[in-house]
């Protein structure tokens, strides 16, 4: 049995969709809902079970010897949220009690940690696991925090030497889009945002830039195919021994400008771009520049190439998001 928490949502359910098709048959989610189409995010799927998170615990102690690994994806991923104390609750403290859970009963935890611990990205974009180097990061939102702060949990865990589960790993996603990705709102990728526009003719619109070393649209990331964040967790359930935190990113910031193109391309246009006025209120926390280090996620054995952009966005429009069923 595995548990993917969070999975309704969308890395979750692109992992759930992924471990179906791979055979596995004794998938439980935990998530909530809601009252919108998130619910579409799994109705193609063949689950053993739905539970509700303040239920998990209940499950996982019932069914503890059937368990063999825990996928956590559940978060409140909003970065522009600002109860602190939800966060903590939702992030931090259940991630807290799964680790303990998984390290008594002898059990696998995958967790999602995020490109958000870097902050402003000033001490760079590598994943160090160390006390030390994670004591130099400082996370620009409180979403970004509650992911740090139990990143910097499992170092002082594993210098201790302290209680842990058989496998773990984090994995510190970094922009990612994909299918499934509707219900998040405004949290959604830059992708799916532009698509509905420019497949009614408007131009792609995108955010000035407000300093000297980037142009309007040369603000860059590295953006990364949720597909590709599928197959490190595949690559981390078939090889129990690997534990650490790892970035999951293409290792390649690509521009704005070259995101739009490749939505132009897909839709089989030209591109046509106009740059807006940033919120105020989002300029000083503003990443310019995230392009991940894959140094120790390719020593650690991960050998697959990353989708590039312009493949990676073709398939986003042309097998979801102009389809009449965008759901995977």
């Amino acid at each position: 049995m595995i548990i993917v928490t969070g999975g309704a949502g969308f890395i979750g359910s692109n992992l759930v969709a992924a471990l179906e098709a791979r055979g596995h048959q004794n998938i439980v989610v935990c998530d909530w809902l809601g009252t919108d189409e998130k619910w579409q995010n799994l109705a193609k799927r063949n689950l053993y079970d739905i539970i509700f998170p303040e239920k998990l615990f209940a499950f996982l102690n019932r069914h503890a010897e059937a368990i063999d690994a825990i996928f956590h994806m559940g978060a409140i991923s909003a970065t522009t949220e600002k109860d602190a104390d939800l966060i903590l609750r939702n992030n931090l403290h259940l991630t807290q009690n799964l680790w303990d859970w998984c390290a008594q009963h002898k059990k696998r935890l995958i967790y999602a940690s995020s490109a958000a611990t870097y902050g402003n990205g000033d001490q760079g974009f590598v994943d160090f696991e160390d006390q030390e180097a994670l004591a130099t990061l400082r996370p620009l939102n409180a979403y970004g925090w509650s992911k740090h702060a139990f990143d910097r949990r499992v170092a002082r865990i594993v210098a201790g030497n302290g209680p842990r589960p058989t496998q773990y790993a984090g994995l510190k996603f970094f922009n990612v889009y994909g299918p499934n990705e509707e219900h998040k709102g405004s949290m959604k990728s830059v992708i799916a945002h532009l698509f509905p526009k420019l497949k009614a003719g408007e131009p792609a619109k995108l955010f000035k830039s407000y300093r000297e070393d980037y142009p309007d649209g040369g603000q860059v990331r590295d953006f990364i195919w949720v597909e590709d964040c599928v197959n490190v967790m595949l690559w981390l359930l078939a090889n129990p021994g690997v534990n650490g935190l790892y970035n999951v990113g293409t290792g390649t910031a690509r521009r704005f400008d070259d995101l739009a193109h490749a939505v132009f391309k897909a839709l089989g246009q030209e591109p046509r771009i106009t740059y807006i006025d940033m919120p105020e209120s989002l300029r000083p926390k503003y990443q310019y520049y995230t392009q991940a280090d894959l140094t120790r996620l390719r020593a650690a054995g991960y050998d697959k190439p990353f989708t590039s952009l312009e493949d990676g966005v073709g398939c986003y429009v042309k097998d979801f998001l102009d389809r009449d069923d965008p759901y995977r």
